[in-house]
């Protein structure tokens, strides 16, 4: 088919005709230039907005056109009728009634999208008719579509169109999108609700006519499936399943069709997990044995043979059931419930059962030939059985542990059994989804589970990784129990040697020893000797031998002080050797990734670290050691003292080279925030080596560093002469990228403002020095709140609400204050207006109110100076606008939420956006 005429480049000023509609079509759908492509969709869209529509639509659906064109003349239908029914005179609607059914029946042979648009119309149509003009909607698409009923409504071509079985689909399909419709529309709360009770009604003539199709022999498979989701459909509107459950039983006939299996579970699940049809069913005490007989039918779906998602897909569909069924159990009052629990407590036993029994793995051979995608949905799968598990734990409590630990006790003692280490990891599985997040210590069963373990043999990777993991979740029961840490802590460090269980052993031991870790004196060199061989031998990836480091870190903590760091050397001694050689080198990038990957390991161990805990947590330990006296230094400082010099060399070399400065950074940075005051010692050389390499180079890590220092160190009068140097350092070096431009560093910008606010914080009196230019670092926050970037901003209103507060105290502050505050402003309202991000308002609205709080009078006048020009910020807003805006700002001095408010309001109307639904 020849394209018509194309309607040039512009057809924004075209009328809306067939013709030129379909111009803009081919324009939409075949046109390879964007810019063309968006001139017609915007123009297409106002053409359905348009009177015109309602006529040209019925051209568009003539049996020549495109299917694309066809859909667009359906959509177009779908829209007038849901969005412009007003526009349509009464006496008109009986004729769009009998033209859609009509076509429905024409299309009914497809193209199917061109039939849903054309249900969803009429399903519209229906829903702005009921109930006083149309009555029976159901009954009346049901008479429409009885085979014997002659097409003679005048749609050319209808009569070939007599095909029985394409008709009775064409009505599920009507029927199936008329709930959906009534879902996804906007109505009033009083319509809403009258239309579910109309729709609830028609429930007696649908219910019928689906079951007759399910029960039917002559019915496809096509057909039926149709009816399944049909049924899944009206579900959702709350219909009184109580009267139709027979039709729910129907759905389970339908379970013997592998073609239909899929289906028929997602649709009985569905009907009965709707919010009111479990009590409904709980609620029909005479009935109990039918709705138990239903529920190990769902049983029997959750249980269906097969390997979840290869060679079945519908069990998890099922798991949602247990959680309502158990939620309305536990609702029940308690005599009730008692009631209750008797008949289902041995179902959910049998449901652990059948869950584990899902949970399989399946053999090595069959798993390795399972695609990476079918293994990330098992994964996923195993979670939701986790979660499962341990809500079904509510319900049946510690004997439900007691029923896992008996049995694998009985596996593990019979040779025969203990072989399949399937049925070993399930059970271990099932334990450890439980221990996760539920508070076994009062378990009387934990003990033997710690005893049977070590009889697992751990030479499969899958058992063994879930015996980490159960081991992990065990982690806080054997702090209170560290008897029974000698038997398991072999294990875990025979996982450690193993690069296959590297996640599962090392976040294992990373977990014993933060919550053991003042039981782990005996264990000490056992960890230690194990963890530095498999650090040495590179056994682990680098995020695991970071996590490998905090391990170590938590088990110094708790060692006596004098032995901290002996241990300490001989743990990173081979590591700085290490470092020492790469430094010696030639930056290449070779040899960056391991010099980031030491100093990330050194961060890792310093973060972790911390002798000063020991003081908090040993008031009741049996041997209190007293923190070390003022003349002990900190290990970790005498670590970074020796180490500074190799640092500087490294840095020397690498100084333009932002991960590793970075890498560098973070040594301190780590050291700084777990040491806190004990960190003293390195203030002075550690200053001054920011100072350079920040002068040489300026990068943000060495800005976040000054951070830190600040928030800690400037209170302190021996430590302020050398934090108030390094500040003007930093300040002089990043003054400059501002004048020369900061657009290329946002990250810059945003860290040099987080600094300022924390010194004005801290130690505002570092602002009296002469050496800092309080006006350029005012034009700084300005410039800063202009960037594109969300993080700069925040952190340039960080600093202006930080400054604001001491202008009334400090004049140098005031003077700028007065001199540019008319121009903050002016900026910050031009933001609010629409040059900056709508989700930045609130920062915005932070500094207004304290500009209000500070210097309300200044601020009237700057107000009243900026809004008075005509088209600022924004040409949405009139004068009168701008004024209210104005007087509502400045009668709120305190109540944060409310000044948030009145700047979102404002920047919606000067975005054009009030009342558009934002």
């Amino acid at each position: 088919m020849e394209p018509p005429t194309n309607p040039g480049d512009s057809p924004v000023d075209l009328e809306f005709t067939v013709e030129n509609v379909e111009s803009a079509l081919y324009q939409l759908y075949f046109d390879p230039d964007m810019e063309r492509k968006n001139v017609a969709q915007k123009w297409l869209t106002q053409a359905q907005a348009s009177a015109q529509a309602w006529q040209f639509c019925w051209a568009l659906l003539s049996p020549d056109k495109l299917p694309e064109v066809q859909f667009f003349g359906a959509s177009t239908l779908h829209t007038k009728i849901s969005r412009h029914w007003s526009d349509l005179p009464t006496d008109q609607h009986e004729g769009l009634r009998v033209q859609l059914l009509s076509h429905i029946l024409h299309f009914s042979s497809g193209p199917k999208m061109v039939l849903t648009r054309l249900c969803v119309a009429l399903a519209a149509m229906a829903l702005n008719l009921i109930p006083q003009a149309w009555s029976q909607p159901v009954a009346d698409m049901v008479r429409a579509f009885q085979p014997q009923k002659p097409d003679s409504e005048g749609v050319p071509g209808a009569e070939a169109t007599q095909d029985p079985h394409a008709h009775c689909l064409a009505l599920l399909e009507l029927l199936t999108v008329l709930p959906e419709e009534f879902q996804s529309s906007r109505l009033a709360q009083s319509r809403r609700a009258q239309l579910r009770e109309a729709l609830a009604g028609e429930w007696a003539v649908v219910c019928p006519m689906l079951r007759q199709l399910l029960q039917s022999q002559d019915s496809t498979s096509q057909v039926k499936e149709k009816v399944l989701r049909c049924l899944s459909s009206w579900v959702g509107l709350d219909v009184p399943l109580g009267e139709s459950h027979e039709l729910v039983q129907d759905c389970f006939t339908a379970l013997s069709n592998p073609e239909l299996f899929d289906t028929a579970v997602e649709t009985i699940v569905n009907a009965i997990s709707q919010p009111d049809c479990q009590r409904v069913l709980l609620e029909q005490v005479e009935h109990w044995q039918e709705y138990l007989a239903l529920v190990n039918m769902i049983l029997f779906c959750t249980g269906i043979p097969g390997h979840y998602p290869v060679s079945e897909t519908t069990s998890s569909l099922t798991l949602t059931f247990w959680y309502t069924l158990q939620d309305d159990i536990l609702s029940f009052e308690e005599e009730k419930q008692a009631v209750y629990l008797q008949v289902y407590r041995p179902v959910y036993f049998q449901l652990v059962d059948v869950l584990l029994h899902k949970s399989h793995y399946p053999s090595q051979e069959d798993y390795a030939s399972w695609s990476s995608d079918d293994k990330e949905q098992f994964r996923i799968y195993r979670v939701d059985i986790s979660d499962t598990l341990m809500y079904v734990y509510e319900m049946l409590g510690a004997e439900l542990l007691s029923n896992l630990y008996d049995r694998l006790g009985r596996q593990l003692m019979d040779p025969q059994q203990s072989s399949v280490w399937q049925d070993t990891e399930a059970l271990l599985f099932g334990f450890q989804s439980i221990a996760e997040t539920i508070d076994v210590n009062y378990s009387d069963v934990i003990p033997g589970l710690i005893g049977l373990i070590p009889r697992i043999n751990i030479s499969n990777v899958m058992l063994a990784d879930t015996v980490m993991y159960t081991i992990g979740s065990l982690a806080e029961w054997l702090a209170d129990h560290p008897v029974m840490l000698g038997g398991i802590l072999p294990m875990v460090l025979q996982g450690l040697v193993k690069a296959e269980l590297s996640v599962s052993s090392v976040s294992t031991l990373k977990r014993i020893c933060r919550e053991c870790r003042h039981d782990l004196g005996p264990h000490a060199q056992d960890i230690l000797t194990v963890s530095q061989d498999v650090l040495v031998k590179e056994v682990h990836k680098s995020s695991q031998c970071m996590w490998l480091m905090q391990a170590l870190g938590f088990l110094l903590s708790a060692l006596p002080v004098e032995e901290i760091l002996v241990r300490l050397h001989s743990l990173i001694t081979p590591h700085i050797q290490q470092l020492d050689t790469l430094a010696q080198q030639e930056p290449n990038p070779t040899n960056k990734q391991p010099i980031i990957h030491i100093l990330g390991m050194l961060s890792s161990l310093f973060t972790t670290l911390d002798i000063n805990r020991q003081a908090d947590s040993l008031e009741g330990a049996s041997s209190p050691r007293l923190p070390p006296s003022q003349s002990t230094q900190n290990p970790v400082v005498v670590v970074l003292q020796q180490v500074f010099t190799l640092i500087q060399t490294i840095l020397s070399k690498w100084l333009d080279d932002s991960e590793v400065v970075e890498a560098v950074c973070g040594v301190f940075d780590k050291s700084v925030r777990t040491l806190l005051h004990d960190f003293g010692p390195m203030v002075a050389q550690l200053s001054g080596m920011l100072g350079q390499i920040y002068s040489a180079f300026p990068q943000a890590s060495a800005l976040d560093l000054a951070r830190q220092m600040v928030h800690i160190f400037s209170g302190e009068e021996h430590h302020v002469s050398n934090i108030k140097s390094l500040i003007e350092v930093l300040t002089s070096a990043t003054l400059t990228i501002f004048q020369q431009g900061p657009r290329d560093h946002p990250d810059i910008a945003e860290s040099f403002m987080h600094l300022h606010a924390q010194i004005l914080k801290r130690k505002p009196d570092l602002y009296l020095s002469n050496q800092l230019d309080v006006k350029a670092l005012f034009y700084c926050g300005i410039l800063s709140l202009k960037f594109p970037e969300t993080p700069t901003v925040k952190a340039g209103s960080l600093f202006f609400t930080e400054l604001l507060p001491r202008c009334k105290d400090m004049p140098s502050l005031g003077d700028v204050l007065q001199r540019d505050g008319k121009l903050l402003t002016e900026t910050i309202l031009q933001a609010v207006g629409g040059g900056s991000p709508r989700s930045l308002t609130e920062h915005f609205s932070e500094v207004l109110l304290s500009l209000n709080r500070h210097c309300p009078a200044l601020l009237s006048q700057w107000l009243k100076e900026t809004l008075q020009t005509p088209g600022f910020p924004s040409a949405q807003v009139s004068a009168e606008q701008k004024h209210t805006f104005s007087q509502q700002l400045l009668r709120e001095q305190t109540n944060k939420r409310h000044v948030k408010e009145i700047v979102k309001e404002f920047s919606l109307l000067c975005r054009g956006l009030q009342g558009s639904g934002y």
